[in-house]
């Protein structure tokens, strides 16, 4: 199953001022791609704090939202799905049930959980012309030694670049 990374970040390498913080500030050709490649995939896993700043649940594509406490949660099914299964298990799910690919839109842990078991594929990235300072990172927590190769890169408009790198 192809796992793709996706994330808007400010140019200091932030997903968000918190991890609170609904993403009303990148293009809207990052929201675009961002809108298109989730729903070509069919699957979005992010974690629950990412997906408290969604205003709902995104039409045509299975949520898979990774909580510590699931069972407190309300699940739509085939929508909206609350597990705290660790992410071999989750692609593992999703691949059973048919998925072929997925995107990991975050936040900075869930994303490092994924990395950590290798699980990503491609990361792709959209640069906006913004720069917060303190906020939650692409990949949260200890250092990190991975390398990718840049596979894609495109301006998506007068300020904004969106870059792909492969894992593989």
């Amino acid at each position: 199953m192809r796992i793709i990374c996706l994330a808007a970040l400010t140019l200091d390498g932030k997903l968000a001022r918190t991890a609170e913080h609904f993403v009303n500030w990148s293009s809207k050709e990052d929201k675009r791609l961002f809108m298109r490649t989730s729903k070509e995939a069919g699957v979005l896993i992010v974690g629950h704090n990412t997906y408290k700043t969604l205003p709902g649940p995104l039409p045509g594509r299975l949520h898979m939202v990774l909580t510590t406490h699931p069972a407190a949660q309300m699940a739509i099914p085939g929508v909206v799905e609350f597990t705290s299964a660790a992410p071999p298990a989750v692609v593992a799910d999703l691949a059973a049930r048919g998925y072929t690919s997925a995107v990991l839109g975050g936040g900075g842990q869930i994303n490092r959980l994924f990395l950590e078991y290798d699980l990503i594929d491609e990361i792709w990235l959209t640069v906006e012309p913004l720069i917060f300072g303190d906020g939650v990172g692409l990949f949260a927590g200890q250092p990190l030694d991975r390398r990718a190769r840049l596979i894609h890169l495109e301006q998506l408009n007068a300020d904004a670049v969106h870059l792909r790198y492969s894992l593989r």
